[in-house]
C-alpha cells in the first residue's frame, strides 16, 4: 500500500471516529453537560485549579501525553512489520486509548480533579487506593529518572536542538503572562511564538550558538538529569498558567505544525520525489519495511510484546495521570472533555501513523551514516533494523532521518530538517518530564494522606508526614528520589561519571508492561464508576481485559521464561518488582471481582453531583 494512501485512510478514520464513537461516548455514556460546575471553577486557586480555554488545555494535554512515547514505540515496533504496528495504532487509539483517556478525564472532573488512584479508594475500596497509588509512584519515578537520560541522549545526538529547546522557556512564560493578564485571543502571540521557535531552529546552531550547543552536548548525563529535574521542580510548583500550561500549548502548536509539514512532505515525496540523496540513488517513495516480519533477529514474540512496545501511540496508562492529574483541573466545562480526552489521543494516533511511515518509507529515500555511506530503499531499513538488540538509537535515528527526508522533499535544507526533528523529539520529552513531576507531587501528597491521615485540628500530636502534604515538600521528595535513582549506575556497572545518570535504565525494562497494566487498572476504576450509576460498561470489558492480561503475560515472559529472562540472569531486582507488581494487580482484580456484583446502582460515599454537592448514597 502506498504511504500517501495509508496516511489519508488513517486520517479519515480518526476524524470519523471522533464524530461518531467519541460523540456517542460523550452524549450517551458520560452525558457531558455544559451546566455542570467543573473543579476549575468550584475549587479555583490560581495555582492548580485554573479555568482555561479548551484550546490551551488541549495543547497542554496533547503535549503531555505525546512526549516521545508515540515516536519511540512505533519506531521500535515496526521491526515486526508495518502492518501489525499500524493496525494496533489505529484500532488501539480509537477503541482503547481514546476511551481510556476520555473516561479518566470525565471521572476526575466529577471528583474534584482527583487522580484515578485516589478515586479508586471510593469506587472500589481503601486498600485498592493504596495499591494503585504505589503502582503510580513507581511508574512516575521511572519516568522522571529515565526522561532526563532520553533528553540528554537526544541533545548529544542532535546538539543543534539544545538552544531552541532552552529558548522555549522564556517564550512560554511570556505567553502565560499575556493570557493571564489580558485574557484575549491567543492567535497572534501564538503565531509570533511559533515564528520565533522556527527562527531559533534555523539560526540556533550558528557562530557562538554552535559552540554553546557543542559545549552543552558534552555535559555528563548526571549533570543533565539534575538540571532537567531542577527545572521540573520549578515548573511543577509555579502556578500552572505560568510555565507548564503555555509551554505545553506552544509545543502542541509545534507538534501540529510539524504534523502538517510531514503530511505535506508525504505529498511532495509522492508527486515530486525525495531529496538529493534519493534523486542521486534513484530511490522511489514506497514502503520499504516488510509488511510482516514475525521473527526478527533477537526480538521477543510479537504477541504480546507489540502491545507493550507501542504504548502511547495506541494506549498508555500514563495518560490517565495527565487526564486526572492536571487536565481535569483546568477544563471550563464538561463538553470540552471530548476534544481534550478523546480528540488528543486520536491526534497522537495520527502522529504514531506518521512515525510508522517515516521509519517504513521515509528511510528508503536515503540515510547517510557517520562514515559517509549512503543507504537507500530496503537496504536503509535493514541497516537500522538488522536485529532487536540494536536498541533505541537506530530506531530513533530512523525516525529523525526518515522524517527529515519528508521535509527535504519540501525543499527544506537537510541540516534544518534534522535540527527541526531533533527539537521536536527533545521538546516533547521535556513536556512529559515536567508534567510527570507535577503528577508525582499529587501522588506523593495522596499517598501521605492515605498512609497516615492528617491529625484532626486541635487534636495535638505530631504530623510526621506534614512536609509531604505540601506542594514543595512533595515535589522535592519526587525530584530527590528520581535523582537518586538516576545516579545509580546500571546493573553490574561501577559508579563513574560516565555511568551516573543511567540508573533509570535499571527498571526501564519493566516500565512498558507496568505502564500498560496501569491502563487496565484505570479501566477498572472507570468501569466501577459507571457501574455504580447503572451506566452500561460493555464497551470497556474487552479493552480492560486486554490491558490486564497482555502486560502481565509480557512481564511473566520477561521475568521467568528463557535464557535471557531476568530470573536466568540473576536480575533479582527486576524479578522482585515484577512479582510485586503482578501481585498487586491480582489483589486488585480479586477485590474488584468480589465487589462488582454488589455495587450496581449503589453510588459510592463521597460522590458529587453536577453542582459539586455531596450525593446521599442511600438515595
Amino acid at each position: 500500500m502506498h504511504p500517501l494512501l495509508i496516511a489519508f485512510l488513517a486520517g479519515v478514520g480518526f476524524v470519523v471516529a471522533y464524530h461518531t464513537y467519541g460523540r456517542w461516548l460523550g452524549g450517551k455514556i458520560f452525558k457531558l453537560s455544559a451546566n455542570a460546575v467543573c473543579p476549575s471553577r468550584r475549587l479555583a486557586d490560581g495555582n492548580d485549579y485554573v479555568e482555561t480555554p479548551k484550546s490551551v488545555v488541549f495543547g497542554h494535554h496533547f503535549a503531555s501525553i505525546a512526549g516521545t512515547g508515540p515516536i519511540v514505540g512505533p519506531a521500535v515496533a515496526i521491526i515486526w512489520g508495518w502492518v501489525p504496528a499500524l493496525l494496533w495504532v489505529i484500532f488501539g487509539s480509537i477503541f482503547i486509548g481514546a476511551v481510556h483517556d476520555f473516561g479518566a478525564l470525565v471521572v476526575s472532573l466529577r471528583n474534584n480533579g482527583q487522580t484515578v488512584g485516589d478515586i479508586a479508594g471510593r469506587v472500589l475500596n481503601r486498600r485498592v487506593r493504596v495499591l494503585f497509588l504505589c503502582i503510580l509512584f513507581l511508574a512516575l519515578m521511572i519516568v522522571l529518572a529515565i526522561f532526563g537520560l532520553v533528553i540528554a541522549s537526544v541533545f548529544r545526538m542532535f546538539p543543534s536542538a539544545i538552544v531552541p529547546c532552552v529558548i522555549q522557556i522564556p517564550i512560554a512564560v511570556a505567553i502565560g503572562a499575556w493570557l493571564n493578564r489580558h485574557g484575549k485571543s491567543l492567535l497572534l502571540p501564538s503565531l509570533v511564538a511559533l515564528g520565533v521557535m522556527y527562527v531559533t531552529v534555523i539560526y540556533g546552531d550558528v557562530g557562538f550558538l554552535h559552540a554553546l550547543n557543542a559545549a552543552m552536548a558534552d555535559w555528563s548525563l548526571l549533570q543533565w538529569v539534575v538540571l532537567l529535574l531542577g527545572y521540573s521542580y520549578v515548573a511543577s510548583v509555579l502556578p500552572v498558567w505560568t510555565l507548564l500550561q503555555p509551554r505545553d500549548y506552544i509545543n502542541s502548536l509545534q507538534l501540529i505544525s510539524v504534523l502538517a509539514l510531514l503530511v505535506l512532505g508525504v505529498l511532495a515525496a509522492t508527486f515530486v520525489g525525495g531529496g538529493a540523496e534519493a534523486a542521486a540513488a534513484g530511490a522511489g517513495f514506497e514502503m520499504v519495511a516488510p509488511a510482516f516480519n514475525l521473527s526478527p533477529a533477537g526480538a521477543p514474540a510479537m504477541f504480546p510484546f507489540l502491545f507493550i512496545t507501542i504504548a502511547c501511540g495506541a494506549i498508555s496508562g500514563f495518560h490517565c495521570l495527565v487526564s486526572s492529574g492536571t487536565s481535569s483541573k483546568q477544563l471550563k466545562q464538561e463538553p470540552d472533555a471530548r476534544m481534550v480526552g478523546y480528540g488528543a489521543m486520536l491526534t497522537e494516533g495520527f502522529l504514531a501513523t506518521l512515525v510508522i511511515l517515516a521509519c517504513g518509507a521515509g528511510v528508503g529515500l536515503g540515510l547517510t551514516e557517520a562514515g559517509g555511506e549512503v543507504f537507500t530503499g530496503a537496504a536503509a531499513w535493514s541497516h537500522h533494523y538488522a536485529q532487536w538488540s540494536s536498541g533505541l538509537g537506530p530506531a530513533l535515528g530512523a525516525f529523525v532521518g526518515g522524517s527529515a527526508n519528508f521535509l527535504e522533499a519540501l525543499g527544506i535544507p537537510a541540516a534544518v530538517a534534522v535540527a527541526l526533528m531533533g527539537v521536536f523529539v527533545a521538546s516533547f520529552a521535556g513536556t512529559t518530564l515536567d508534567t510527570a513531576c507535577r503528577l508525582q507531587r499529587y501522588i506523593v501528597q495522596e499517598l501521605a494522606n492515605a498512609v497516615v491521615p492528617k491529625p484532626a485540628e486541635g487534636a495535638g500530636g505530631v504530623d510526621w508526614l506534614g512536609a509531604l502534604r505540601g506542594k514543595h515538600g512533595a515535589t522535592i521528595f519526587a525530584v530527590v528520589t528520581a535523582v537518586v535513582m538516576a545516579a545509580i549506575p546500571p546493573a553490574g556497572a561501577e559508579w563513574t561519571w560516565a555511568n551516573a545518570g543511567r540508573g533509570g535504565l535499571i527498571l526501564w525494562p519493566i516500565f512498558g508492561a507496568t505502564n500498560q497494566l496501569l491502563g487496565g487498572l484505570s479501566f477498572l476504576v472507570i468501569a466501577f464508576y459507571l457501574w455504580r450509576r447503572s451506566v452500561p460498561v460493555w464497551f470497556l470489558i474487552v479493552p480492560m481485559i486486554l490491558m490486564l492480561v497482555l502486560p502481565a503475560w509480557a512481564m511473566t515472559l520477561n521475568a521467568f521464561v528463557g535464557e535471557a529472562s531476568w530470573w536466568a540472569q540473576g536480575n533479582w531486582l527486576l524479578v522482585g518488582v515484577a512479582v510485586i507488581t503482578m501481585g498487586l494487580e491480582a489483589w486488585m482484580v480479586v477485590e474488584a471481582v468480589q465487589l462488582f456484583p454488589r455495587v450496581k446502582g449503589v453510588v459510592e460515599a463521597g460522590a458529587l453531583d453536577a453542582a459539586g454537592n455531596a450525593v446521599d448514597p442511600a438515595r
